[in-house]
């Protein structure tokens, strides 16, 4: 016999010498909100895993090893934290909405962002449901 199978998600390919695109990324952030349509989801709250993937334009300044010329992964994902704590969202489509939102608006650097947004407990036999989308900056 053998042991569970794991399913690999390939890391999507953002970073761009050539177009100055630096990939941001927050991996598997796991939180408890409230989300779903469902009398029983509005009772109580449900894990979610959130994946980003951003492209920053990286422009030709040196970063002069200082925080405040980059894109802050610890600031997006206290702003994924925000959304997800702001109160009942039904579906994990608005939440991932409202994700992009947010980090697209964190910096004009941000050219496009990935949001995946998974349910982690609502079928016993399915590690996870839910939704990915691609957004971009409609400044840039």
């Amino acid at each position: 016999m053998t042991g569970p199978t794991v399913k690999l998600v390939p890391t999507p390919s953002i970073a761009d010498a050539r177009a100055g695109i630096r990939h941001v990324f927050v991996r598997d952030l796991e939180l408890l909100t409230s989300i779903g349509v469902h009398d029983h989801e509005r009772k109580a709250t449900q894990r979610v895993r959130i994946n980003l993937d951003l492209a920053v334009f990286e422009g030709d300044r040196d970063l002069g090893d200082d925080l405040d010329n980059v894109v802050c992964y610890e600031q997006i994902a206290s702003a994924v934290r925000d959304v997800c704590r702001k109160g009942h969202i039904n579906l994990v489509e608005t939440m991932a909405e409202e994700i992009s939102s947010v980090c697209l608006v964190s910096s004009p650097k941000v050219r496009s962002v990935l949001v995946r947004v998974e349910k982690l407990d609502v079928f016993d036999d399915v590690s996870s449901v839910g939704v990915e989308i691609e957004r971009f900056n409609p400044e840039v």
